[in-house]
C-alpha cells in the first residue's frame, strides 16, 4: 500500500535547502517530486518519497541536520485545521491524544504512544519506513518538541530527547532547540518528561472551541484509507524495542481482539510473522549503522532473547553473519 502524506510535511523545505546553498532541483528529481507539487500545503505526496528527499538533501547539502533546521521554525498552525483542535485541549496528554487520534490528518508514517513510567512519561515517536529516516526522524521530533512548547510555554522543561541514531558531529543546533539532556542511540525515538507536564491544565483551552474544531476535523476525508497492515506494522515498530511485539499486545494498542486483528490481516493479504519479520528487517539495517550498538544489544532490540538466536536469523535474512555483514558495509561506506 502506498501511504500520502500532505505537502505540509515539507513546509519551509526549500527555505532551508537556499540557506544552505543547495539547488533542489536536483533532489526533487531523484525522488520523483516536483516544486509545484509542494506548494500546495494540501497536496497529497507518497510518503516514502518525502522521507527519501530529506536523506537525499541532507547529503546533497552535506548537512546531518537538514531535518531539524526545517523543525527549528514550524509552529502549531502548520498542523493546519488539526491545529485548533489541538490548542484548546485541556492538557497536553489530551493534545498528544489528539494528535495520535488524527495523525491520517497529518502524516501517516508517524507511530506515537504515550507510556506512562511512575513520575515520568514517555512519548515515543517513530517514522514507519523501509529506508534510512534520520532526517524524517529528528524532523518529526523537532515538530513535536515545538508543539508542547507551544502549549505549555516556558513550563516546558523536558527530561531528555532521545534518538536511536548516533549524534552528529556538531550538536549546538540540537541544544539551542531542545535545551535539554539529550541520548543519541537510546532504544527508541521521542521525548521523556515528567507526568505532571502532561497533566497540567492549559489556560488556553476552550471546550466550545474544541467541539466546533472536532466537528469540522471530522468531516475531512481521510488522505488513505484504514489498513489494517499500516496499523499493525505501526504498532510493532514502537512495540518491538520494548520487548512487546505480541500478537496479544499490539492487537490490545490497537483496541481489537487478537481474532479480528487476524480476519483483518488475511483480508488484507498479510499475516502477523510476516509484519514481524518485515519490520524486523528494516530495523536491523537502522541498528547496525549505528557503531554504539553492539551486535548483542541488536539482537535484544529485535526482541532475540540469546545471541545465537539472532545471529540465525540475520544469516538467513541477509545471507552471513551480523559482524561480517556489518564490517563488509563499512568498507563500502568508505570507499
Amino acid at each position: 500500500m502506498v501511504t500520502l502524506v500532505r505537502a505540509a510535511v515539507l513546509t519551509n523545505f526549500f527555505e532551508v535547502a537556499r540557506d544552505l546553498g543547495l539547488n533542489p532541483q536536483g533532489v526533487l528529481r531523484k525522488v520523483g517530486l516536483s516544486r509545484a507539487l509542494l506548494q500546495d500545503p494540501d497536496q497529497r505526496i507518497p510518503s516514502q518519497a518525502a522521507v527519501a528527499l530529506l536523506e537525499q538533501a541532507a547529503l546533497a547539502a552535506d548537512c546531518p541536520n537538514f531535518g531539524l533546521r526545517m523543525a527549528e521554525s514550524r509552529q502549531l498552525s502548520n498542523f493546519g485545521v488539526v491545529s485548533l483542535l489541538i490548542s484548546h485541549q485541556p492538557t497536553l496528554r489530551a493534545a498528544l491524544a489528539t494528535t495520535i487520534e488524527y495523525r491520517h490528518l497529518l502524516n501517516e508514517t508517524l507511530s506515537m504512544q504515550i507510556e506512562d513510567a511512575g513520575k515520568m512519561v514517555i512519548v515515543r515517536e517513530e517514522v514507519v519506513a523501509d529506508m534510512p529516516s534520520r532526517q524524517a526522524t529528528e524532523l518529526a521530533i523537532g515538530v513535536l518538541f515545538r508543539m508542547c512548547a507551544a502549549l505549555l510555554g516556558a513550563r516546558w522543561r523536558p527530561h531528555s530527547v532521545n534518538f536511536t541514531h548516533q549524534a552528529p558531529p556538531d550538536l549546538s543546533l540540537h541544544r539551542r532547540l531542545f535545551a535539554c539532556r539529550l541520548e543519541f542511540s537510546s532504544e527508541f525515538n521521542g521525548i521523556v518528561c515528567a507526568a505532571a507536564d502532561l497533566d497540567a491544565p492549559n489556560p488556553s483551552a476552550d471546550p466550545a472551541m474544541v467541539r466546533y474544531a472536532r466537528r469540522f476535523v471530522e468531516s475531512l476525508p481521510r488522505m488513505n484509507e484504514y489498513s489494517a497492515v499500516l496499523e499493525v506494522r505501526k504498532a510493532i515498530y514502537l512495540l518491538l524495542p520494548m520487548g512487546r511485539a505480541t500478537s496479544e499486545s499490539v492487537a490490545q494498542g490497537l483496541g481489537l481482539s487478537v481474532r479480528t486483528m487476524q480476519r483483518q490481516l488475511d483480508e488484507g493479504g498479510a499475516s502477523f510473522t510476516d509484519l514481524l519479520g518485515e519490520v524486523r528487517r528494516e530495523l536491523v539495517q537502522r541498528y547496525m549503522d549505528n557503531r554504539q550498538y553492539s551486535i548483542g544489544h541488536i539482537g535484544e532490540l529485535l526482541g532475540y532473547s540469546t545471541p545465537s538466536s539472532f545471529t540465525r536469523w540475520f544469516s538467513a535474512q541477509f545471507g552471513a553473519a551480523p559482524a561480517v555483514w556489518r564490517a563488509e558495509r563499512r568498507k563500502v561506506g568508505r570507499r
